[in-house]
């Protein structure tokens, strides 16, 4: 059995421990990780901590080095991770953001209850898993030259809504307007372009989904209200990224950044964590492409969305305005973005790295749509697909204390290898369908890679970090069918 990570974790309260900058002399802040003590021992078995500590010593970090309760062994960063660094001094880290750069969930209510998809939910999946190609190597409907590519890099969301995918109300409800600003569709290499063209309109394997699903429980009626969000109510949730071209991206980038380090006298505990200053050329040249890539992450949610409202319309015999169609919100779950935040008593302009972790700003910041600035921005945790989801909202403690983040999602405790092993013999979608789950899956091995034993107890992950004050719960959801690639 594997020995447990032994450094130091002082607890501060029942959902929060600090690993001292004590505990290795590089470390320039504390981290600070969010669980319960129940969490506790499989983060110190998954040796999570010590990527935290790596973190820690980035060059210009600021505040903690963060870890959601959904932390589990990463590419540099943990997954889960959330770092600041400053825009003058600090660096950035291709490991802080990922290689499914932008993956993120979005999130759509509608005006059906259960009793109107009754014995319609497996015509519903046949239909959308028909019109939104899915798993690994198909390609879009969509035929994009590269010079339409391009337009997309720079404009993500908004260039779908311009090709008819979607209204620009969809912006006001999606994180950064669904388009990062300094986006470099030229700080691409050929070989990410040449993945991203076939794939913008998909949906992708492993972790990837789309759910239609119901509100079996509300927790704070006012903006359940706002949100239209109802008991019984129907749901669709999409949860994809940005395909081969965010990994090539990333891909790249890493090795970019690697032989960077020497030219500017930067050592780190881990290769993966290779970085370079935000103002150097690799720097800036990472994040033009980086931007690019989360962009390109948006335009297809927001393809996908528009394909799955049709499917819905043609298969209930409805438009979508009648089906009372209408995005909640989009965000990211794997992003480095430009972000103003107080730092001893002061504003300053930060690097906000969110790994495996969601923006969860508070109420009154500029950022949210007018709908939602009184109430905080909307966040989407999705389980797995044979488990609930919740809908939380940001607080004004998460932007004293975490840049503004939250959780992700459940987070795995089995690898991929180790889940195939334990379903063998098991059909994963017989055990779904007798629990009143729908499942249409490209491959079975899919299946048993992202079983719900593989994650930890998405509830457990919530109840931490709405105790701690960082999120705020809304609603919580059940799926009544997925799609996964």
């Amino acid at each position: 059995m594997a020995e447990e990570w032994q450094g130091p974790l002082e607890k501060v309260d029942p959902w929060r421990w600090r690993l001292p900058k004590s505990y290795d002399g590089r470390m320039r802040v504390d981290g600070l990780i969010y669980a319960d003590e129940k969490m506790l021992k499989r983060v110190r078995m998954d040796k999570t901590p010590q990527q935290v500590a790596n973190v820690a010593t980035l060059p210009g970090i600021v505040g903690h080095s963060l870890a959601m309760p959904d932390i589990h062994w990463g590419y540099g960063f943990p997954i889960g991770g959330v770092a600041a660094t400053r825009e003058d001094d600090g660096v950035v880290s291709p490991g802080g953001v990922g290689y499914d750069i932008n993956c993120g969930v979005r999130l759509m209510s509608t005006s059906l209850t259960v009793d109107d998809v009754r014995g319609k939910v497996r015509g519903l999946l046949q239909g959308l898993y028909d019109a939104i190609p899915c798993g690994i190597g198909t390609k879009s409907k969509l035929r994009l030259s590269e010079a339409e590519l391009k337009k997309a890099l720079r404009d993500g969301a908004r260039w779908a809504v311009g090709q008819g995918f979607g209204d620009a109300g969809d912006l006001e409800r999606t994180e950064a307007g669904g388009s990062l600003p300094g986006a470099d569709p030229d700080a691409l290499s050929a070989r990410a372009l040449e993945r991203g063209r076939p794939q913008l309109g998909t949906l992708g394997a492993g972790n990837h989904f789309i759910e239609i699903g119901r509100v079996v429980e509300v927790f704070d009626e006012a903006a359940a209200r706002v949100f239209g969000l109802d008991v019984d109510g129907v749901t669709l949730m999409i949860h994809s990224g940005s395909r081969g071209l965010g990994y090539q991206v990333c891909d790249d980038w890493v090795k970019v950044m690697r032989r960077a380090m020497d030219r500017y006298k930067i050592t780190v505990p881990d290769q993966q964590l290779a970085c370079a200053p935000i103002k150097s050329d690799e720097g800036r040249g990472y994040l033009g492409a980086m931007n690019a890539a989360a962009n390109y992450a948006w335009a297809n949610r927001q393809v996908m969305m528009h394909w799955a409202e049709e499917v819905f319309a043609k298969s209930l015999g409805a438009s979508p305005r009648h089906l009372g169609m209408n995005l909640i919100y989009d965000v990211a779950h794997n992003i480095a973005k430009f972000e103003t935040h107080e730092v001893d008593g002061r504003r300053e302009k930060l690097l906000v790295h969110r790994k495996g972790a969601t923006r969860a700003f508070g109420p009154g910041q500029a950022e949210l749509a007018d709908v939602y600035r009184n109430l905080g921005q909307p966040v989407i945790i999705p389980g797995d697909m044979g488990t609930e989801s919740y809908v939380l909202l940001g607080t004004e403690r998460a932007m004293a204390e975490t840049w503004g983040s939250t959780c992700h999602g459940a987070g795995r405790v089995m690898s991929r290898k180790e889940a195939t092993r334990k379903a063998k013999g098991r059909s994963i979608s017989r055990e779904l369908e007798d629990r009143g789950i729908e499942i249409v899956c490209r491959s079975p091995k899919t299946l048993a890679e992202e079983m719900s034993e593989a994650y930890k107890d998405v509830s457990d992950v919530v109840n931490v970090v709405t105790n701690a004050g960082i999120s705020k719960a809304v609603a919580r959801l059940e799926p009544l069918g997925v799609i996964k690639g």
